[in-house]
C-alpha cells in the first residue's frame, strides 16, 4: 500500500515552512515528529537528519546546483528549489542512499506537488549533480572556499574572524556541521543520576556522563522523546551544559529569592529552584503568553514547588521588585550565534543589523534588571553567542554604567577544564568545538553594599 505521505514529503514540507514562511526549524521538525509519532525510528531519524542537514549545507548544496543547472537556485520555483536541494544533501552525504532512488524520488514529489512539466528538469539536473559530484571545485580564496564549504554567511564568517584566529574558526564551523547528541540535566530532587543513567538504558537510550558536571549526560538512540518513562515523569530536564553552567555559577544559598527576566522555557529556572532543595522562591518571568505556558507544562512536569511562572516584559520596571532579589539572571535574547549546529536555520534569519540592535536590547534590558537586584545580591548575565559585541563588550559597558556592580570570581564554580576560559575574572567564554558545549557566554556581577 503507498503510503499517504512520504519522508521526503514532510522533509519538503519543514523546508518549506522555515525558507519560505520563516519558521525556525527546530519547532517546525518538532512539530512534524509528534503529529506525525506513528511513523518509526528509522523514518523519523531519516527526516531529522535531511532537513537539518539540507538547512546546514544549504550554501554549499545551492552552490552545486548552480554548477549543474541551466536555471539558478534563485531563480527556481520554491518547490523545486527545496526537492533540489534535499535530493543533492542526500547525493552528496548519505551514501546509505542509492542515488537513483534520490533521482526518482524527488521526481515522483515533484510531480505530486503539481509540476510535472519540471519533471524532466528535476531528473536531469540530479542525474547530472550524481554523474558529476566529484568534480565539483570550490572557490579558490580562502575566505569564500570557507563560507561554501561550512554554509556560512559571509557577515558571520568576517565577525568570527575579527574576534578569533581562522584555526578557532574552522573548529567552530566543524563543529556546526556535526550531529549533535542531546544533553540532559538530571533532576536530582527526583533521582540519582547513575539510577536515571540505569532507566534510561532499560528504555533502549544510548547514554553517557558529560565530563563538566555529574548530572548530565548526553543521550542518543531513542526514538520519541515524551515516549520515555523517565522524561515523562520530570527525571530528567533537555538543557545544554552551558546552560547548566549558569546555575552553578549562579550557586544560590538556601532560602534565596530569585527571578528569571527573560526564563522560556525554564531550565535555568528549574535548575536553580532544584539547586535550592525546595526552599526559596524563583520567579520565571518571559515576555509572551506562550512562552510562559512552556514554563509552566516543564515545571508541572518537574514537580517543584519553589517556583512559578509570570509574564513580564524585562524592558519595563517594577518597583515592586527593585532590591528585591538575591540573584538575578538574565540570559537574554541574543544572535544565536553560538547554536548554529541545533538551529542551523538561524544564520540565514540572522543579520549584521540585528545584531547591533539586539546589543541595545541587551543593554536595555540589563540597566532594568539590574535594580532588582539586592545589595550583594548577584546578577548573572548570559548570551547563547560567540559575539564578543554582545558578551564581554556588554559587561564593560554595563560596569562603567553601573560601578556599584563588579565581576565576582567564578574559578570555584566551574571544572579544572574550564578554568582557563575565564575572562577578566569573572566571565566565561564557551567555543563550540574548542569546549564539549554550545557558544555560550556566562558573567557573575555582585552588587556591592554602599554602606
Amino acid at each position: 500500500m503507498t503510503k499517504e505521505i512520504t519522508e521526503r514529503e514532510l522533509v519538503l514540507g519543514i523546508l518549506m515552512e522555515v525558507t519560505q514562511n520563516n519558521g525556525y526549524s527546530h519547532i517546525v521538525l518538532r512539530n512534524t515528529l509528534e503529529k506525525y509519532q506513528y511513523l518509526d525510528k528509522k523514518e523519523r531519524a531519516f527526516i531529522t537528519r535531511v532537513t537539518e542537514g539540507t538547512l546546514e549545507h544549504m550554501i554549499e548544496i545551492d552552490y552545486i546546483l548552480n554548477q549543474f543547472s541551466n536555471v539558478k537556485v534563485n531563480k527556481m520555483k520554491p518547490v523545486i528549489r527545496n526537492i533540489l536541494r534535499s535530493a543533492v544533501y542526500q547525493l552528496k552525504y548519505m551514501d546509505s542512499v542509492p542515488d537513483s532512488a534520490v533521482c526518482n524520488e524527488a521526481v515522483k514529489l515533484a510531480v505530486k506537488k503539481g509540476f510535472k512539466n519540471l519533471k524532466g528538469f528535476v531528473n536531469g539536473v540530479l542525474r547530472n549533480t550524481a554523474r558529476n559530484l566529484d568534480k565539483v571545485t570550490y572557490p579558490l580564496d580562502t575566505f569564500q572556499r570557507l563560507c561554501v564549504q561550512y554554509s556560512m554567511p559571509e557577515w558571520i564568517l568576517k565577525l568570527c574572524l575579527n574576534y578569533y584566529t581562522q584555526d578557532v574558526v574552522e573548529q567552530m564551523l566543524l563543529e556546526f556541521q556535526k550531529e549533535q547528541p542531546l544533553t540532559i540535566r538530571c533532576n536530582t530532587e527526583k533521582v540519582q543520576p547513575q539510577q536515571l543513567k540505569i532507566e534510561l538504558e532499560k528504555e533502549g537510550v544510548f547514554i553517557e556522563p558529560h565530563p563538566y558536571l555529574s548530572y548530565a549526560f548526553q543521550i542518543q538512540g531513542y526514538n520519541y522523546l515524551g515516549d520515555l518513562k523517565a522524561f515523562q515523569e520530570g527525571k530528567f530536564y533537555v538543557q545544554d551544559i552551558s546552560s547548566m553552567l549558569v546555575g552553578e555559577i549562579a550557586n544560590p544559598s538556601k532560602n534565596s529569592r530569585v527571578i528569571d527576566v527573560c526564563a522560556a522555557p525554564g531550565g535555568k529556572a528549574l535548575h536553580i529552584a532544584e539547586k535550592m532543595a525546595g526552599t526559596g522562591y524563583v520567579e520565571a518571568r518571559d515576555l509572551s503568553t506562550y512562552k510562559v505556558a512552556l514554563i509552566q507544562e516543564n515545571i508541572v512536569r518537574s514537580g517543584q514547588k519553589n517556583i512559578c511562572a509570570v509574564q513580564k516584559d524585562a524592558r519595563i520596571l517594577e518597583k515592586d521588585s527593585i532590591e528585591s532579589a538575591d540573584i538575578v539572571i538574565a540570559d537574554l535574547p541574543c544572535s544565536g550565534l553560538g547554536v548554529l549546529g541545533k538551529k542551523a536555520d538561524l544564520k540565514y534569519k540572522a543579520s549584521l543589523e540585528g545584531t547591533k540592535d539586539l546589543v541595545q536590547l541587551q543593554r536595555e534590558i540589563l540597566q532594568t534588571v539590574q535594580s532588582y537586584v539586592k545589595p550583594n545580591g548577584v546578577l548573572i548575565y548570559s548570551t547563547c553567542t560567540i559575539n564578543p559585541e554582545e558578551n564581554i563588550e556588554n559587561v564593560k559597558w554595563f560596569l562603567k554604567q553601573f560601578p556599584e556592580f563588579s565581576l565576582d570570581s567564578i574559578e570555584e564554580h566551574v571544572c579544572e577544564e574550564l578554568k582557563k576560559s575565564i575572562q577578566d575574572k569573572g566571565c566565561l567564554q564557551l567555543l563550540p568545538g574548542i569546549h564539549k558545549s554550545d557558544g555560550f557566554f556566562i558573567a557573575r556581577m555582585v552588587k556591592n553594599n554602599k554602606n
